[in-house]
């Protein structure tokens, strides 16, 4: 049997200031590849050169990962200012009907950082623009300075829902993730339900309440060190055999689209 395909959304990216890339994290495709035993594939987030329905033939399942840019505040009926950073237009023009696709169809998508955003903004959710501006928060971004390995640090407690379904995956009701946003949750969407938060009450894990695939999304970044973390190990290997239950269903079966 060949491995399932993962599509992993890109990011738009200029190389020298000047060049414009799709790029995608290495750290994503190596945890596809090695944990979840899928092929990842770089998909060029752009609706001017894909469609969603391409997609959802040409790919098992999703990964959304991080980027710089965030949701645009107009996806969630909010008006663009400063404090929202900077935007991706085209990645949220395939992303969020992505998504939705996938949930109606119980097509597995994993999201990450951004993608936990978009995941649930793609449900009708909203975003705060800085989650450090809020009473009693703390700052969730990435240090300024130091080596990777210092800014991926393991530095939070996350506490999951007793009995919930990250409870059960990770086999604790609490874990310690690195954190590296600025936004966060601010109003759930419709299924969405927080499974897991940070001790300052900040949302870190999600899914769609009812779904029939897989939708967990987290707002940390499993990525780093996926093979030797256990948290981020049982995340792409729950994802990995999501893919392979989605690329054995029967041929015969009814898939709906958003």
């Amino acid at each position: 049997m060949t491995r399932p395909i993962v599509g992993i959304i890109s990011n738009s990216h200029l190389i020298n200031d000047e060049y414009p890339v799709h790029a995608g994290g290495t750290m994503n495709a190596e945890a596809v590849a090695a944990v979840s035993g899928a092929i990842p594939l770089v998909i060029p987030a752009d609706p001017r050169l894909v469609s969603v329905e391409d997609l959802l033939d040409a790919c098992d399942g999703f990964l959304l990962p991080g980027a710089r840019p965030n949701v645009h505040p107009e996806e969630y009926g909010e008006v663009e200012t400063e404090a929202y950073g900077t935007f991706d237009r085209e990645r949220d023009a395939i992303a969020l009907p992505l998504i939705r696709a996938c949930v109606a169809r119980g097509q597995p998508v994993f999201g990450i950082c951004r993608g936990f955003q978009e995941v649930n903004v793609a449900m009708g959710g909203s975003l705060y623009p800085e989650i450090r501006d809020l009473p009693g928060r703390m700052n969730h971004r990435m240090p300024p300075d130091g080596t990777l390995e210092e800014k991926f640090e393991l530095r939070q407690k996350v506490r999951f829902t007793p009995g919930g379904v990250f409870h059960r995956l990770m086999g604790t009701e609490e874990v310690i993730t690195n954190t590296l946003h600025g936004q966060g949750i601010k109003t759930p969407g419709a299924r969405i339900v927080i499974d897991g938060v940070a001790e300052d009450g900040t949302p870190e894990a999600i899914h769609v309440r009812d779904a029939p695939g897989f939708t967990l999304s987290v707002q940390w970044h499993p990525e780093w060190n996926a093979e030797n973390d256990p948290v981020s190990r049982n995340l792409f290997e729950s994802f990995g055999d999501a893919l392979r239950d989605w690329q054995n269903r029967p041929a015969h079966q009814t898939l709906k689209t958003a």
